[in-house]
């Protein structure tokens, strides 16, 4: 791992690598009924970082379209080998990814700061009393660190618009 890189990830086959160049914004660990059917499982666990923060070392990997409740696009960027999901860009934001957690490494590194959509968490899984969870959605800016809202802002900015 290079010197700077908080986290290194891949797929299952090995084809595609990948580091993380910073610690995540924030970690979601999300119960809905889309997370569940895509991914097989209880839930998901997506770290948002900026897409620029991941550095590609081997491999490329292919988006996946896949439909949404609110029609908004939905890529899932896999591996074109293995089909291993590796992170998601929800909304068209290019800006901003949504690492799996289970692609890491050490997935150890990246615990979850908040439980979201647990009105569909399936009735076996228990939640720690200390991590914030939510039947639907949160208000950001009262969960979020002010220095992640302000990478998030910066992210998500169109194009052209300089910072500040």
């Amino acid at each position: 791992m290079s010197e700077s890189a908080f986290a290194k990830g891949g797929c299952a086959c090995g084809a595609i690598r990948f580091e993380l160049l910073a610690a995540p914004m924030f970690t979601h660990c999300c119960h809905c009924r889309d997370c569940q059917r895509q991914t097989g499982s209880a839930f998901v666990l997506n770290a948002l970082i900026e897409t620029d923060r991941i550095a590609l070392l081997q491999g490329e990997p292919r988006p996946f379209p896949m439909p949404t409740p609110s029609g908004f696009p939905h890529d899932i960027y896999r591996c074109a080998d293995c089909g291993t999901a590796l992170w998601s860009d929800y909304g068209g934001r290019t800006g901003l990814r949504f690492v799996r957690v289970g692609a890491l490494d050490e997935p150890e590194l990246v615990p979850p700061d908040v439980h979201i959509f647990t009105r569909s968490k399936l009735p076996w899984i228990g939640l720690p009393p200390e991590t914030p969870a939510f039947e639907i959605y949160y208000e950001r800016e009262r969960l979020w660190p002010a220095a992640a809202q302000e990478r998030l802002r910066q992210a998500t900015q169109p194009p052209g618009k300089g910072v500040g």
